[in-house]
């Protein structure tokens, strides 16, 4: 993927069409990887994947600097507050993280890219995490 020094990260993965594949991917591996069984129990509490999907392709496509899509239907991007209803430990975090981690690497980004969105979601995913182990 070739790099500007003005492309945002929405950019670097290929801009709505790249997001889309990346949380498609990401969600096909949650699914279907046994890394993503403590994240298939915690949505199966929640809203469930289909709703995961569409909502984590909305905040996504913001927060990597792209059209703000889920401020504009939910009037925020906290993600404290989207998780809140969900007990989220370590495991639920590691396993996000490995989960995404697969997707990155199966979306072929180089590796300063690939260091820059782990360093990303780790800082997310770290701040989600609400109960003890």
């Amino acid at each position: 993927m070739a790099e500007s020094p003005a492309q945002t990260p929405y950019e670097k993965l290929g801009g709505e069409v790249g997001v889309r594949r990346l949380v498609k991917t990401f969600y096909d591996i949650v699914e279907s990887d046994p890394a993503g069984v403590p994240l298939m129990a915690m949505h199966n509490l929640g809203h469930g994947l289909a709703h995961a999907r569409q909502a984590q392709f909305e905040f996504l496509s913001g927060f990597f600097g792209g059209p703000q899509l889920y401020v504009e239907l939910h009037g925020h991007s906290n993600v404290r507050k989207m998780h809140e209803h969900l007990a989220v430990t370590g495991v639920e975090r590691d396993s996000w993280l490995i989960c995404m981690e697969k997707a990155l690497n199966a979306h072929g980004l180089d590796d300063n890219n690939y260091r820059l969105f782990i360093y990303h979601f780790t800082r997310v995913a770290n701040a989600l995490v609400n109960r003890p182990d």
